[in-house]
């Protein structure tokens, strides 16, 4: 088996810089390296033609299919004729990933732990262009809110895995510049560590060469990063419609008709619309949002025992809010607003996440 992984690269209408990068990963002892020609045209075919000539492996799209499905058809090619291969490390054609890099992140997923190694720029040097630097920075800040990681560097496609998470990672949904996005997560719900590599940071020609459409790209992108978030804010504001409508029926209408006064009606009214929405929203979140797996069980735990939490906090927050004067329907509003934000990163982080493989 060999000590370095193949190295697998998709490409796009590539000048001759491919020709030349290849050639010096083969220098530099990557004996298997894949690229995949992603329906570039019949006048690209000379540059793919001097790739194979140079020792390479060349797949075809016979048309554009985008990174996430040249980077699939690899896995694909690889899992089948590459069965010794100690793990897969992908580059792009465009100059941004030096072959010392490639080494280092392949040092890296030699002797470390089995993870995703991302290949991570540093933003803050003055020759990064400024759409690059605010966009990532933005990127990065929301995938540690919504999920928990901090990775410096979401857009990296300098990436390592050893050959045992190939069938997870061409499980993956997305075909375009989306997939790379949806990895992380997946990752991050999987709890499969990513360790980030510092690299040297390239951008030739303040980055012209890139096929990255800034809007359509962009929109697919955070459509995966906010997808599940949407999902669960509809979620939450059906069943927090639900909820408001029962503790209200209860608060003002058949508990004062059974001589409760106001203390007791807001805790019973709270527990009693809280536990009907939160049935409905555990169904909903479980087979919609987070997707779970498996009987549910383990996530049903984890969820009544959050409930639980939220309940008492949301009454507390009630009950001290009433005592300065807030109207109770106010302050519930007020309270469960807040805590939904803190239900959401519960909820993704712990009560539906994967199990550690």
């Amino acid at each position: 088996m060999s000590q370095l992984p193949v190295v697998l690269i998709p490409s796009l209408q590539p000048d001759e810089r491919l020709v030349t990068y290849v050639k010096e990963l083969k220098t530099a002892g990557f004996e298997d390296i894949v690229v995949v020609d992603d329906g570039s045209g019949r006048e690209y075919r000379a540059v793919f033609d001097r790739v194979e000539e140079a020792g390479c492996t060349v797949l075809h799209h016979l048309v554009n299919r985008g990174k996430g499905a040249a980077l699939k058809l690899g896995y694909d090619w690889i899992g089948e004729h590459l069965p010794d291969c100690m793990g897969v490390l992908t580059a792009d054609s465009d100059g941004q990933h030096t072959v010392a890099d490639c080494l280092k992140v392949s040092e890296a997923l030699h002797t470390g732990e089995n993870a995703l190694y991302l290949g991570s720029r540093d933003f803050s040097l003055p020759h990064v262009p400024p759409k690059s630097r605010f966009g990532n920075r933005c990127t990065s800040t929301v995938f540690k809110w919504l999920y928990g990681v901090w990775l410096p560097d979401t857009q990296t496609g300098l990436r390592a895995f050893r050959r045992e998470e190939l069938p997870f990672m061409a499980a993956v949904s997305g075909a375009r510049y989306e997939y790379e996005m949806t990895v992380l997560i997946e990752c991050a719900r999987r709890k499969l560590p990513m360790v980030p590599i510092t690299i040297e940071t390239v951008y030739e020609d303040g980055n012209e060469g890139t096929h990255f459409h800034p809007i359509r790209d962009s929109w697919r992108i955070y459509k995966v990063i906010l997808g599940n978030f949407f999902k669960f804010i509809a979620s939450s504001l059906s069943c927090f419609i639900l909820d408001q409508g029962i503790a209200a029926l209860l608060r003002d209408m058949l508990l004062p008709a059974m001589g409760m006064n106001t203390v007791e009606r807001i805790f019973v009214s709270g527990y009693g619309a809280r536990l009907c929405s939160s049935i409905v929203n555990y169904l909903i979140n479980r087979n919609v949002v987070f997707r779970e797996k498996g009987d549910g069980k383990r996530s049903a735990l984890r969820y009544f025992l959050l409930c639980v939490l939220i309940i008492c906090l949301s009454n507390l927050g009630v009950y001290l809010l009433d005592s300065i004067g807030m109207a109770p329907a106010l302050a519930k509003i007020l309270c469960d607003l807040l805590l939904y934000f803190l239900s959401y990163q519960v909820q993704n982080r712990w009560v539906f996440a994967e199990k550690e493989q």
